[in-house]
């Protein structure tokens, strides 16, 4: 966010002269025909001979050229609005045609680096409140959510917080801290949002299904809850925010305060293994 506030208009357009200079080939290797291909093109052909149609129209290289530092100065400014800050387009371009033209502009060069300081301060406010108030809302959906599945029927709760429910009981050794264990598993949020999975990559014959986890070296929670489980078994695991990632928020799916969902197969363990693989089948 600071970098796109920080960098002036000028400074996009530069370096987009700069970026512009290295020339990229469409992949035409294959192509895909869709339903709507009543004329016996392809979905592929079909847009590039759009691409093509709209590129002509373009009467000279400056054009076309300026056309596209408009689109690469767009996505920056797109960017800023979908983080609150609403641009002007007529006072923005009344500041680039001054610029351009060599014309006195309504900001001195020390006026325009405060404007820009106050735009960051603002929206860094408001990414902060969006934050907490995500936060206090997942917290408290968090806590009517394990308060409700603590009294179903299987559902066991550790003094630690963590609930589970046994799916199915192991026969097999129980892990320990510093062992390796071979598990299927998939993550979830509690609106059902799957968020990982060890599946994700397997090939269709199986090869990749169960992954290599450290049980020391993951979060709290499910270290705790795959120290239950014997090789064999299966569980569903209810992690609350204080055993996963607490007010942290993980990638794009996983917000601060959330709890975490693991079904989870516990196939074998390795003694004190080494970390050497991240898949098995």
């Amino acid at each position: 966010m600071n970098k796109i506030l920080k960098l002036s208009m000028l400074a996009l357009i530069a370096t987009f002269s700069l970026t512009a200079c290295s020339n990229k080939t469409p992949d035409t290797s294959s192509t895909t025909t869709t339903p709507s291909s009543l004329n016996g093109t392809t979905a592929k052909e079909t847009e590039a001979s759009a691409e093509s149609d709209t590129s002509s129209s373009f009467k000279s290289l400056d054009e076309k050229g300026s056309y596209a530092m408009g689109m690469d100065v767009g996505k920056s400014l797109k960017q800023m609005k979908e983080q609150g800050f609403e641009v002007d387009m007529k006072a923005f371009f009344n500041a680039v045609q001054s610029v351009y033209d060599g014309k006195q502009t309504k900001l001195s060069e020390s006026e325009a680096s405060i404007a820009q300081v106050e735009i960051m301060t603002e929206l860094e406010a408001k990414a902060t409140k969006k934050y907490e108030e995500e936060a206090q809302a997942n917290k408290e959906k968090g806590e009517a959510f394990l308060k409700e599945n603590a009294i179903k029927e299987g559902v066991k709760t550790t003094a630690s917080g963590l609930q589970y429910k046994m799916i199915k009981e192991g026969t097999g050794r129980q892990p320990r801290k510093n062992d390796l264990v071979h598990i299927g598993y998939e993550g979830r949020l509690i609106d059902g949002t799957v968020f990982d999975s060890s599946k994700d990559g397997a090939s269709d014959d199986g090869v990749g299904e169960y992954s290599i986890v450290p049980v020391g070296q993951i979060i709290k929670g499910l270290g705790e809850g795959l120290k239950i489980l014997k090789e064999g078994g299966e569980a569903t695991f209810y992690i609350p925010a204080k055993l996963a990632y607490g007010e942290e928020k993980v990638g794009n799916k996983i917000g601060p305060n959330s709890v975490l969902i693991f079904d989870v197969k516990l196939v074998k363990i390795d003694r004190n293994g080494k970390y050497s693989q991240l898949k098995s089948k």
